[in-house]
């Protein structure tokens, strides 16, 4: 589990790096471990609301595995998904969502709601708080070198 939120948070340093909000997220097939999408928040630079890293690697998983159904695979991301990626792991059947801070603000698989326990016809497992510390401290860094510039 480490290993994909430690590639999850790569992205979220490459996203901080290019002054993105730093969210990174993996998709992994879980019968061979293959990381089979990735993705990281790319709003400012895409000019694109859509832009979320969740929705980035969905995408690429998908045209990885050639389908929209993302069956047997995780997602990984390092911030709690709001409520347009809920939507978008829903509606790609992933199985497993992890993921490392929690978002209090904009965070709809626990926090502000739990969107997966909504009646839709899906609903994946849910884990929060892997790398918790970890995925928290880049954020926080992210925010304060931020207030500072301003």
């Amino acid at each position: 589990m480490e290993k994909y939120m430690h590639r999850a948070l790569v992205l979220a340093q490459l996203a901080f790096d290019e002054g993105e909000v730093p969210v990174g997220a993996v998709v992994v097939k879980k019968t061979t471990g293959e990381i089979v999408g990735e993705g990281r928040n790319m709003r400012e630079k895409a000019k694109n609301a859509l832009a979320h890293a969740e929705l980035i690697a969905i995408d690429q998983a998908c045209r990885t595995l050639g389908g929209w159904r993302l069956p047997e695979c995780a997602i990984y991301v390092t911030l709690e998904p709001c409520p347009m990626c809920c939507g978008a792991i829903i509606n790609s059947r992933i199985d497993d969502v992890f993921f490392g801070a929690y978002d209090l603000k904009s965070g709809s698989a626990v926090s502000v709601q739990k969107m997966f326990d909504l009646p839709y016809n899906y609903r994946p497992e849910v884990t929060g708080g892997v790398m918790e510390k970890e995925c928290s401290e880049i954020l926080s860094e992210f925010f304060r070198q931020l207030r500072q510039k301003k």
